[in-house]
């Protein structure tokens, strides 16, 4: 049987706008002949010309970024102190790790337009058109679309969004973790602040997140490649990086098809 891995994740980028000012990646990178003489500094006396092939050095990259920066697996803790009507919400590093890996599914909601709000109905419809019953412990990806504006400032508005009673339509049924292609499982955060001014709802306000504190969950946002993977029949990946006491953590989110 033939193996084959998708890489669902995004590259972190050096000053990529699709996130906001504050939130953008900084990388600096150390070249192999800046890494020379930083190499004397654990190797004292050496000459960098003489000692080191090619007279250079190690590579090495400083990076200042977000938990949120990148693929990344949100908390319960990011949306709320409380989970699960009451209890204290998970941080990224008290995830438990068989919510990690299990049968992924993938929803394709790119018919939607951007802003749109997805119902427990809308979810509904699809499992059924799929005629695929869900079961406790599978990770549940949509595919919107908005990665494909991904490094441009257009991707913090494109893609529809999972609203609270989509979302518990997924967790009630056993669904532990989620996953999008957008910025935000959530709509785009510009229109919700929109509408709200508008309307003055605040139950519009991050609805998808906060149904965490009815029954925990963990979602990943900025995935990318899902429209390579089937519908249903692959195992999904996300372990978070461990940060201790953190709201979020990177991942390589990987796809595993078995042919």
């Amino acid at each position: 049987m033939a193996r084959r891995f998708i890489d669902l994740s995004i590259s972190i980028e050096n000053d990529l706008p699709s996130d906001p000012p504050l939130m953008i990646p900084k990388i600096m990178y150390i070249d192999h002949k800046a890494g020379a003489p930083s190499m004397v500094e654990f190797f004292p006396g050496i000459d960098p010309e003489k000692d080191l092939p090619g007279g250079v050095g190690w590579a090495v990259e400083f990076v200042t970024l977000s938990t949120h920066s990148g693929t990344h697996l949100d908390a319960p803790w990011h949306y709320h102190p409380t989970m699960d009507k009451g209890k204290p919400s998970l941080t990224i590093d008290q995830i438990p790790l068989e919510w990690c890996m299990g049968p992924g599914v993938v929803l394709d909601f790119r018919h939607f337009p951007d802003g749109y709000l997805v119902s427990a109905k809308d979810m509904e419809e699809a499992f059924n058109k799929m005629d695929y019953e869900l079961k406790e412990g599978d990770i549940v990806l949509v595919m919107t679309g908005a990665d494909k504006f991904w490094g441009k400032p257009e991707y913090l508005v494109k893609g529809c969004g999972m609203g609270r009673e989509a979302t518990l339509y997924l967790t009630e049924r056993g669904v532990h973790v989620t996953g999008t292609d957008a910025w935000s499982w959530d709509r785009p955060l510009p229109l919700i602040a929109k509408e709200y001014q508008e309307t003055k709802d605040a139950s519009i306000i991050w609805e998808g997140h906060f149904a965490s504190i009815e029954r925990g969950y963990c979602h990943i946002e900025k995935l990318t490649n899902l429209d390579q993977l089937p519908p249903y029949g692959f195992t999904f990946f996300c372990f978070p990086i461990k940060v201790k006491g953190a709201s979020a953590g990177w991942i390589r989110a990987v796809a595993l098809i078995e042919e």
